[in-house]
């Protein structure tokens, strides 16, 4: 399939939609050496443009894609650790952001769907393998990983891993990255050249802008899920649906892609169906 502007914005959109993938980069290997990361990062974590604890890195390779974000959490580690090590909790996650139109967790997997536009089926699926592979009092680490994607992507690959602070809170970090082809390459470069020119990133522009874009709607994405675990039944979807929402639009520049009325309609009308599905 030749690649077009549309698909091309689906690609720059899937790190968004679905996490765009954490990590060639080793990760940390235990509590102690994610908390010296945090002392490191205290500064930029305190005194930054963002409006939260939260700092974040990106970089470019001749046919990759990474990042690391780092945040302070305003949860508790043990309310982090019981949501990030459930692959049903993922799921909700990954709906928020604007074309994630589906997401299954069976066992140890998830599947997810993606949209070319948010208002469209989803077109493309990326199956994800999920390993816990800590979870004690002081760390926590979940990796997911696919081997394939669309459009000569591959590769993608999630680590993130968090301690607990001394005063409630929660220091998390997420390792990110996907290769590519010519083909996913091409399409990215369509993309920042036509629909995508006017988009910034935080830090960078071009290509790296799109990967910290992608990293702020994942970690917003999490926030938001967080943020609503002790709503009532009832209330949990739309609470997360308007709480994302607010969230993105304090980056206008960087996050806007539509109006809150049309954003809520669909992601009711994604988590409704996602609902359905599990009950059958």
């Amino acid at each position: 399939m030749k690649p077009t502007a549309t698909f091309a914005r689906t690609l720059a959109g899937m790190g968004t939609a679905f996490l765009l993938a954490l990590g060639t980069v080793a990760a940390h290997a235990d509590a102690g050496s994610l908390r010296s990361r945090y002392d490191d990062l205290k500064p930029q974590l305190q005194g930054n443009s963002y409006g939260r604890q939260m700092y974040i890195d990106s970089a470019e390779g001749s046919s990759q894609l990474q990042g690391d974000v780092y945040a302070v959490l305003d949860y508790p580690f043990a309310k982090v650790k019981t949501a990030l090590q459930d692959p049903a909790a993922w799921c909700d996650i990954m709906l928020l952001p604007f074309n994630t139109k589906s997401c299954s967790a069976s066992g140890n997997h998830l599947s997810v769907g993606i949209a070319r536009k948010p208002d469209q089926p989803a077109s493309y699926r990326i199956d994800f393998g999920f390993s816990p592979v800590a979870a004690s009092d002081s760390y926590l680490e979940t990796r997911l990983n696919a081997a394939q994607g669309p459009v000569g992507t591959r590769d993608y690959r999630i680590n993130v891993e968090a301690v607990p602070l001394d005063n409630g809170k929660t220091f998390m970090h997420m390792n990110y990255a996907y290769a590519y082809g010519g083909a996913g390459k091409f399409a990215m470069n369509a993309y920042l050249a036509t629909a995508g020119a006017s988009k910034v990133g935080f830090t960078s522009n071009g290509v790296r802008g799109a990967v910290e874009r992608n990293a702020m709607r994942y970690y917003l994405a999490i926030d938001s899920y967080l943020a609503t675990m002790d709503a009532p039944q009832a209330q949990r979807v739309d609470k997360r649906i308007n709480h994302f929402f607010s969230a993105t639009e304090r980056y206008p520049r960087q996050l806007h892609e539509m109006d809150r009325g049309t954003y809520v309609a669909l992601k009711r009308q994604d988590y409704g169906q996602q609902t359905t599905a599990s009950t059958q």
